[in-house]
């Protein structure tokens, strides 16, 4: 593809295409991370270590972090990721300021616009929808000014070690840079499947985990078989679901029973329907509206009986 402006659409199809595929790699480095790639956990941790540092993923550190939103789904207080905040009489005042049709679509456009584009970085780096009991974190350096609660003991030794396999990766891609004359094939050859696998990361965790039916839970709440069927799978179709070894869609067994690999998350799913339908949760709205729906009323959560939901204002028109 010639580097100049007209060849634009074609760098933007090149993006999303190998972004895409490429993301079937990063769901195979978190398979490794959750001990399911393969029986010799040198090998399993060497795999997911180099796949995820040339990715820009601190590896160990996002083991350990996941291990936490795993052990603590949809938790308000000890949750990790996607954490909603509670709601407050100023933050649903402000939300009935905000009902008008357009105002409501520009908040639900720059949602994803900052979830997509920016969140998987800013989470790395600050915590950002983390869980707010510990702090800022930081995944590649757990000391000050950042909080180390995330990190505890051993894991600052192994937080140090998936810097370095980060910095590695960035010290080729400024020496690719710098022997290429410009930045511009860097960026056009890595920089845009990269935001496009950082997006598909982001678009999984969001939606398996949120939605304007899907609880949260305080510590009165909350246990781990509770939280873990919160989970939602979602219909991504057989390319998708081929491309990123049915991640999107066999999720819920996946927090049942994360040491499942995937070319048996399938079968597992189809048991977990038929021994526990009234727990298993399946959304069958289409990926693009499920993700405009979310972006648009999931903002804070509030008490409802035994859990804390999302307000969702029923009477309003549709958006």
């Amino acid at each position: 593809i010639p580097i100049h402006h007209y060849a634009i659409p074609l760098w933007i199809g090149y993006a999303l295409i190998t972004g895409t595929v490429a993301t079937g790699c990063w769901v195979i480095a978190h398979e490794c991370g959750h001990g399911a790639f393969c029986r010799r956990k040198w090998l399993e941790n060497a795999i997911g270590y180099i796949i995820h540092s040339l990715m820009l993923v601190p590896y160990f550190s996002w083991q350990r972090s996941h291990s936490i939103h795993h052990a603590r789904t949809n938790h308000l207080e000890l949750g990790e990721t996607h954490v909603p905040v509670k709601g407050t009489e100023t933050a649903n005042s402000n939300s009935k300021t905000t009902r008008s049709t357009w105002q409501q679509r520009r908040r639900g456009a720059w949602e994803i616009f900052t979830h997509l584009a920016i969140g998987w970085p800013l989470y790395l780096m600050f915590g950002l929808t983390g869980g707010p009991i510990r702090g800022m974190t930081n995944h590649f350096w757990p000391y000050w000014p950042f909080s180390s609660a995330l990190f505890p003991g051993k894991w600052k030794a192994k937080v140090l070690a998936s810097t370095v396999g980060v910095l590695t990766t960035l010290i080729a891609l400024i020496a690719w840079a710098w022997y290429a004359g410009s930045i511009i094939p860097v960026l056009l050859l890595y920089g845009g499947p990269y935001l496009v696998v950082n997006a598909w990361l982001v678009l999984y965790t969001w939606l398996h985990h949120t939605d304007v039916d899907v609880p949260h839970l305080d510590a009165t709440q909350w246990t781990w078989i509770r939280g873990a069927f919160l989970t939602v799978d979602r219909p991504y179709g057989r390319l998708l679901n081929t491309l990123h070894h049915g991640i999107g869609s066999t999720h819920v067994v996946h927090h049942l029973c994360p040491a499942i690999p995937h070319y048996h998350a399938q079968e597992a799913t189809d048991a977990i329907k038929n021994a526990f339908p009234d727990l298993y949760r399946f959304d069958a709205t289409p990926i693009h509206r499920a993700l405009w729906r979310i972006a648009i009323h999931c903002d804070f959560v509030w008490p409802h009986y035994d859990d804390w939901r999302f307000k969702h204002h029923a009477d309003e028109q549709s958006i």
